[in-house]
C-alpha cells in the first residue's frame, strides 16, 4: 500500500503563538458558529440568559400553587371546554407537570452555565425515553398529588397515561441505554446534556399481515409534544455541499474557508430530564431540520412552484424518519447527513456556551467539556470539532488537535464488524468537502505515529488506516473515533476484552491507555418502582426506600428468601404482574395466555446473532413432544417473543413469520394448548416493555458468545425477578457472577469456542447428533407450518445447515434443549423458584446505571463534585 497524506488543512503554528492568527474573514453560507467577543460575556449574557428566560416564561410557575389547582385552571383555561377527552386530559396534565418543574429547570441551566461543574454533551442518534408523564411524576414525587387532583374530574392516572405515545426517538438497546443514562445522571446531580434528533416519525410501526412485518409510519408527534420548549433563539446553521477555498493572511499562515455551502438550521428543542427528588432537572436537546428560508419566492412567482420548495423539503428531511433504511444509495446520504447535523449543531451550542464564559480562550476548553461519544455514529464529531476550532475561532492545528484529543470519548457498542460506520469518500467529498480534508490530515499524521511504532509494516499501515484504500475507498469512522479520543470503552467484561483482543487489537497495542470497560445498567427508577408498583411496596415494607438510589442494598433481600410469608407474597406480586401481561398479549395477539403456566420472554431487536430462531425451533420442539404424548416433566408455559426488523433485513422478517406460522400451528391445536402457547407481540416498544419484564418467569439471552456486546434487557428482566437461560455471552456473564451458576441456566458454546469452531463447523454432524434438532428440521422441510405457503422457509433451513453459519444454532440446539428442561424442572418446585427469584432482584444492584454512570464521572469525566 502506498500511504499519501492529505493536503495541510493549515500550517502548524505555535500555540505560543496563536496571537498571530487572524481568523478568515467572513462569508456567505460559510456555516461558521456566531462569534461573540469575550469582554461583552458573562453569567447574565444573552446567550445564556436567553435560555432561561424561555424556559422560564410561564405564569404556572408559582411554587406556592398547588398542582391540583395549576391542573384545573389548565384544562378549563387551555382546552376552553366542559368535556374532555382522555388525550385533552393527558395533555393538560402533562403541561402541568412540566410547568411544574420549570423552576428548578431553569435553576439548574442559570448554574450550568456558569460552569460550577464540569459540563458533559451525550452525543446520541437515538434517545428512546417511552414515556414521560410516568417518570416524571416519580421522580418530583407528585404521584400521589396527581391521583388526588384527578379524582374531581373521575379519572384515573393509568389511562392518562396509556394516552402518552412513546417518544420515537430510538429502534433498541442504544437508545434505552441512553434514556437510563441521562435519569442516572439527573439523580447523580450531574451536569449532562443529552444531545440527539427530533425524528419527526420514529422507525416505524410494525404491524403484521399474514404473518409479514409490515412498516407504517411511527406518527408519535401526531397530537404534539407537550414535554417539549422549542428554541428557536438558540437556532444553529449547518453547512452542506459547496467547497473549500484557503488563503493566506498576512502574517504567512495558511488558511481554509468552506463556502457555497447549502445551510440549513437546527432548531433546538429541550425536553426537561428530572433528577430522582433532588432538585436537578438536567436538559436532552433534540435538534429539528428547517431551511435557512422557506422558500425561494422568486422562483414561486415565476411558477417554478416544484423547485420554489426543494430546498426546504430537503432541509426537513434531515430530521423526518429514524435512521433511514440505508440499503440505498439515497438512504446513505440521508444517513450520514443526520450524522453531521446533530455532530455540528451540538458542537456549536457548546462552543458558544463555552466561549460565552471564557472567550476565546481554549485553554481550559477540556478542563471545563467532555463529549460522549453513543457509539460510532456520531464520531464526524471530531473532525467537525477541529474545523470549528480551526476555521471559526482561529486556532492552530496543534492546539485544536490537542483540545479535541483531550475531551473526546468513544464508547463502542458492538462487535460486528458490518456495523461500524464506513462511508465512501466520494460522498463525504461531495457532501462535507471541508470535513473530509480535515478527516485525511488527521490520517496522515496519526499513520506517521503508527510508522514509528511498526517500522516498515505496510500493512499495519493499510489495517489501520482511517482510509479504507481500494477502488471505491471509504473512511472508517470507528477508527476516527479511536484516534481522537482519550478513552475507549467497551460495554460489558467479555465485550471490551474482544475488542482489545480482536476487533480493536492493533489499536490496543498502540494506546492500550485509551481502553477501559463501562458494563451498562438501567435506571431502577423506571425499571422497577415505576414499571412494577407491587414489587416496590413489597420490598418497600421490607428494607424501606433508601435502596431507591442505592440498589446495593437490596441484597438484604437475601435474608427473606426462607421467609414463608415473603415468598408468597413475592409470588402475588407475580402472578398479578402476569395477569396484566397477559391482558396485554390477548389484546394484542388475541392468545389466552394463562397465569399458571410459566411466562417464558424474549424481546428485542430481531437479528440473527440474538436467535430468536434457536427459541423457535425449541418452541417446534415442545410442539412434537406434545403431539406425541411426551409430557412428562413439561411443565406448561407460554412463550412470548417480540421486536422488530429492520425493513432491509430480509432474513429477520422470515423469522418474524416463521414465529407466527407457528404460532398459529400451536395454539389451534386444542391437544397442545394446555401444555404450550406462544405469540409474537406486535410493535414492541418501551411502554410494552414496562409491562413485560414485571410479569416474566424466564427471560431469553441467547445471543451467539462473542456477539452481543452487553445487553440490557437482561438486566431489566433479573430486576424483577426474572430467571436467565443465556450463553456466556456480554453481560449475562457478569449477571452470573452475581447471582451464581445455580440461579441462572447457562448453556452453549464459549466466545473462544466459536471462534475455534468456525474454520471446521459442520452442522450436519450436530443436526445428527440430536435427534430432537433432526426431527424438528424434518418438520420445517416438510411444510408442516407453511402448507399453503410452499418452500417460504428454505432459506432459514439452509442457513442452519449452512457450514458457514456464524451464529451456530445447530451446535448450541442440543444444550438449549437440556438447559430448557432444568427451567421445568425448577419450575416445578415453586417455592424453590421463588427463593431464585428473590436471589436475582437481591443480586441486581450491580446493574443499576448509578452505578454505571459512577463509574463514568470518575473514570473518564472526571466530573466529581
Amino acid at each position: 500500500m502506498t500511504v499519501t497524506k492529505g493536503k495541510s488543512t493549515t500550517e502548524k503554528p505555535s500555540i505560543k503563538d496563536k496571537s498571530s492568527v487572524k481568523k478568515p474573514a467572513k462569508t456567505a453560507k460559510s456555516g461558521k458558529a456566531k462569534q461573540v467577543k469575550p469582554d461583552e460575556l458573562d453569567t447574565n449574557s444573552a446567550v445564556n440568559q436567553s435560555t432561561l428566560e424561555v424556559v422560564g416564561s410561564n405564569h404556572d410557575c408559582d411554587p406556592c400553587e398547588t398542582l391540583a389547582a395549576k391542573f384545573k385552571r389548565q384544562i378549563h383555561g387551555s382546552l376552553c371546554r366542559d368535556e374532555h377527552a382522555i388525550n385533552d386530559m393527558y395533555s393538560a396534565l402533562a403541561s402541568t407537570v412540566k410547568n411544574q418543574l420549570l423552576n428548578q429547570w431553569r435553576e439548574t441551566r442559570l448554574k450550568d452555565n456558569q460552569y460550577q461543574q464540569k459540563q458533559v454533551a451525550y452525543l446520541s442518534l437515538e434517545f428512546l425515553m417511552g414515556r414521560s408523564l410516568g417518570n416524571a411524576l416519580l421522580s418530583l414525587d407528585l404521584t400521589k398529588e396527581t391521583h388526588e387532583a384527578l379524582a374531581e374530574y373521575a379519572a384515573d392516572l393509568e389511562s392518562l397515561q396509556e394516552a402518552e405515545l412513546d417518544a420515537g426517538l430510538g429502534n433498541g438497546g442504544l437508545g434505552r441505554l441512553a434514556a437510563c443514562f441521562l435519569d442516572s445522571c439527573a439523580s447523580l446531580d450531574l451536569s449532562v446534556v443529552g444531545y440527539g434528533i427530533r425524528y419527526e416519525y420514529g422507525m416505524f410501526k410494525q404491524k403484521l399481515v399474514d404473518g409479514y412485518q409490515v412498516e407504517q409510519p411511527d406518527r408519535w408527534l401526531r397530537e404534539g409534544n407537550p414535554w417539549e420548549v422549542r428554541m428557536a433563539n438558540h437556532a444553529i446553521t449547518v453547512p452542506f455541499f459547496g467547497h473549500t477555498e484557503t488563503y493566506v493572511d498576512p502574517s504567512g499562515n495558511r488558511h481554509y474557508v468552506w463556502v457555497d455551502t447549502q445551510d440549513v438550521q437546527a432548531i433546538p428543542h429541550d425536553m426537561p430530564v428530572p433528577g430522582f427528588r433532588n432538585g436537578r432537572i438536567n436538559t436532552l436537546r433534540l435538534w429539528k431540520a428547517e431551511a435557512t428560508d422557506d422558500f425561494d419566492l422568486a422562483e414561486f412567482n415565476d411558477g417554478d412552484y416544484t423547485e420554489a420548495v426543494a430546498r426546504k423539503n430537503l432541509a426537513e428531511q434531515i430530521t423526518m424518519v429514524l435512521y433511514p433504511n440505508d440499503a440505498s444509495e439515497n438512504g446513505k446520504e440521508l444517513r450520514l447527513r443526520q450524522q453531521y447535523f446533530l455532530s455540528s449543531a451540538s458542537l456549536q451550542d457548546i462552543l458558544q456556551r463555552y466561549t460565552a464564559v471564557y472567550g476565546a480562550d481554549f485553554s481550559q476548553f477540556s478542563q471545563r467539556n467532555v463529549m460522549q461519544l453513543n457509539d460510532t455514529h456520531p464520531s464526524i464529531a471530531v473532525p467537525e470539532l477541529m474545523r470549528l476550532l480551526m476555521d471559526s475561532y482561529g486556532l492552530g492545528w496543534d492546539e485544536a488537535w490537542q483540545v479535541t484529543t483531550e475531551s473526546m470519548a468513544y464508547t463502542n457498542h458492538t462487535l460486528l464488524p458490518e456495523a461500524l460506520e464506513r462511508w465512501p469518500v466520494r460522498m463525504l467529498g461531495n457532501m462535507l468537502p471541508r470535513i473530509l480534508d480535515i478527516i485525511y490530515e488527521i490520517n496522515a499524521r496519526y499513520l506517521e505515529h503508527v510508522a514509528h511504532h511498526w517500522p516498515g509494516d505496510t500493512h499495519k499501515l493499510a489495517s489501520m488506516s482511517i482510509i479504507e484504500e481500494g477502488a471505491h475507498p471509504h473512511v472508517r469512522m470507528a477508527y476516527l473515533a479511536i484516534v481522537a479520543s482519550f478513552s475507549v470503552n467497551g460495554v460489558a467484561g467479555l465485550h471490551t476484552q474482544l475488542l482489545k483482543q480482536g476487533l480493536f487489537k492493533d489499536f490496543y497495542s498502540l494506546w492500550p491507555h485509551k481502553f477501559n470497560n463501562k458494563t451498562n445498567g438501567v435506571t431502577p427508577r423506571r425499571w422497577l418502582v415505576h414499571c412494577n408498583p407491587r414489587l416496590t411496596q413489597l420490598i418497600n415494607r421490607r428494607l424501606g426506600e433508601s435502596w431507591l438510589t442505592d440498589l446495593t442494598q437490596l441484597t438484604a433481600l437475601n435474608a427473606f428468601t426462607d421467609d414463608k410469608t415473603f415468598v408468597k407474597q413475592w409470588q402475588q406480586v407475580k402472578y398479578d404482574n402476569k395477569v396484566e401481561l397477559a391482558k396485554l398479549v390477548l389484546d394484542e395477539c388475541e392468545v389466552a395466555f394463562e397465569p399458571n403456566m410459566m411466562f417464558d420472554v424474549q424481546v428485542k431487536r430481531i437479528h440473527e446473532y440474538k436467535r430468536q430462531l434457536l427459541n423457535i425451533l425449541h418452541v417446534i420442539h415442545l410442539y412434537q413432544r406434545i403431539l406425541s404424548g411426551d409430557t412428562k416433566d413439561l411443565q406448561p408455559r407460554c412463550v412470548l417473543i417480540g421486536g422488530k426488523a429492520a425493513p432491509g433485513y430480509a432474513m429477520a422478517k422470515q423469522i418474524i413469520k416463521l414465529a407466527n406460522n407457528v404460532a398459529h400451528m400451536v395454539n389451534s391445536d386444542p391437544i397442545v394448548s394446555p401444555y404450550l402457547r406462544f405469540a409474537f407481540l406486535p410493535n414492541y416498544n418501551v411502554s410494552a416493555m414496562e409491562k413485560i419484564c414485571p410479569g416474566t418467569d424466564l427471560s431469553e439471552q441467547i445471543s451467539t458468545a462473542g456477539k452481543e456486546a452487553s445487553g440490557t434487557g437482561n438486566m431489566k428482566f433479573m430486576m424483577n425477578g426474572a430467571m436467565t437461560i443465556g450463553t456466556f455471552d456480554g453481560a449475562n456473564i457478569e449477571m452470573l457472577e452475581e447471582v451464581g451458576e445455580e440461579n441462572f441456566f447457562l448453556f452453549g458454546l464459549r466466545a473462544d469456542e466459536v471462534s475455534e469452531l468456525k474454520s471446521h463447523y459442520n452442522p450436519h454432524d450436530f443436526i445428527q447428533q440430536s435427534p430432537a434438532l433432526a426431527n424438528v428440521i424434518n418438520m420445517l422441510k416438510s411444510g408442516h407450518f407453511n402448507l399453503v405457503e410452499p418452500g417460504i422457509f428454505d432459506s432459514i433451513i439452509a442457513a442452519i445447515e449452512d457450514p458457514f453459519d456464524q451464529w451456530m444454532i445447530a451446535a448450541d440446539f442440543e444444550a438449549y434443549k437440556q438447559a430448557q428442561e432444568k427451567v421445568s424442572l425448577a419450575y416445578a418446585d415453586q417455592q424453590g423458584w421463588t427463593q431464585m427469584s428473590i436471589r436475582n432482584t437481591a443480586s441486581s444492584g450491580r446493574f443499576s446505571s448509578d452505578n454505571t454512570i459512577s463509574a463514568y464521572r470518575d473514570d473518564i469525566w472526571l466530573a466529581k463534585q
